[in-house]
């Protein structure tokens, strides 16, 4: 069976009559749908590819409006180009209904007197930190999961009926020819369990919502892919969850923060 990396997903996206097509491989599942770090990063894609000259990506919102069961056909148009912002739209359709769409802000860098900083908190290294996914329980997790290496800095895993709903770990891309670029973040940013998963007393579904990404730096350096990457519930009731995220360069830069809204069926 053919299993693709990101690098190898995004080269069979390619044109067609009714818009462009990439082939998704089964390790790319999140349950009956295609794992939302990849349908956002094609969204992405997409956007870049129709418009290659657009400034560095500010800030995303990607919206999970239904389940990627099949191949999908990806269309990118300008909402509005100004001075500074260039906000561009992404959809992804199957049969011709919706089921994800990216709304991305691109803006070029303007000379300001303010900056603030937020550093990461102290972590060790990934190679002194343990798998966040136990050896023996790996051939359990999801198939969109071994595209990934995943280290656990501190939280509970996923059904441990903890009394925190917080994950932070380190993550890169296995694949080295899948970790440069904004496409390549934007899909290890949803990699982190749903926060409120250490939160269950057993393990159960959910469904991401939508989910919020703002850049905070354009200089997406890090050392051998690895992003340090974290989670955390602020609120859940009634069924849903939200949830804070960041991610950090190896030297300890804020590269992008966002929030999520996440069903919860437990």
């Amino acid at each position: 069976m053919t299993q693709d990396s990101l690098a190898q997903t995004l080269a069979t996206l390619l044109p067609t009559e009714s818009g462009l097509q990439a082939t998704v491989t089964e390790n790319w599942k999140q349950g009956r749908t295609t794992f939302g770090g990849l349908t956002a990063a094609l969204l992405l894609e997409t956007a870049l590819r129709t418009l290659p000259d657009l400034p560095p990506l500010r800030s995303a919102l990607v919206d999970f409006t239904g389940p990627v069961t099949e191949p999908a056909t990806f269309r990118a148009t300008v909402l509005r180009q100004g001075r500074n912002i260039t906000t561009v739209e992404a959809r992804a359709t199957i049969d011709g209904q919706v089921v994800a769409t990216g709304n991305f802000s691109f803006g070029v860098s303007r000379d300001s007197s303010i900056h603030v900083e937020n550093r990461a908190p102290d972590a060790p290294n990934p190679s002194d930190t343990p798998h966040m996914i136990p050896k023996p329980a790996q051939s359990m997790a999801p198939s969109f999961q071994h595209n990934f290496d995943l280290r656990l800095i501190e939280g509970a895993l996923p059904g441990m009926g903890a009394t925190r709903g917080y994950l932070r770990g380190w993550a890169r891309h296995k694949d080295p020819a899948s970790r440069d670029g904004i496409v390549p973040l934007l899909c290890i940013g949803d990699i982190l369990p749903p926060a409120v998963f250490p939160l269950f007393p057993r393990l159960g579904p959910n469904s991401s919502v939508k989910w919020m990404f703002n850049l905070t730096d354009t200089d997406l350096t890090t050392e051998d892919g690895w992003w340090h990457v974290e989670s955390e519930v602020i609120a859940a009731a009634n069924g849903y969850s939200s949830q804070v995220m960041r991610i950090w360069s190896s030297d300890g830069r804020l590269i992008a923060d966002g929030m999520q809204s996440v069903i919860v069926f437990v």
